[in-house]
């Protein structure tokens, strides 16, 4: 687990843009069984390299004309037990983080694992993400 002083931007990043967070399995379930709409999920990360273009690349997207109908975030190394189950929902994609999932009716539809994330730039992981809702957010 990570001191809450050193994670508390880069969660605050999200949830400051409209990100709701998950911290607990049930939080998770109640979101994805089921949903109806379009669901965005970041999990978030410490990861300098990575999630440092994530979270804005995520926000950026958000820019575009057509987007998610709802906006979630858990913390991977703080939300371990959301992470966790979130992680359950992104079957069959391993483990990833920092990563970024769109549902559609409760079905992951795109996901965006570290190595898509890693080493691009948040012009290219929102340009990823605006093409995605434009296939799924309608």
């Amino acid at each position: 687990m990570y001191p809450m002083e050193l994670v508390r931007p880069m969660a605050a990043d999200l949830t400051n843009y409209g990100f709701s967070s998950l911290t607990t399995a049930e939080e998770v379930d109640d979101i994805l069984q089921n949903d109806e709409g379009t669901t965005l999920l970041v999990v978030n990360s410490v990861c300098g390299c990575a999630a440092a273009n994530a979270r804005p690349g995520a926000k950026l997207a958000l820019q575009n004309g057509i987007k998610p109908d709802k906006l979630f975030t858990v913390f991977a190394g703080v939300d371990r037990e959301a992470t966790e189950r979130a992680r359950e929902y992104l079957l069959p994609y391993p483990p990833s983080s920092p990563s970024i999932a769109l549902f559609k009716d409760g079905k992951l539809v795109h996901f965006l694992e570290r190595h898509h994330i890693e080493g691009r730039s948040a012009d290219i992981i929102a340009a990823n993400l605006k093409m995605a809702f434009d296939a799924y957010c309608q």
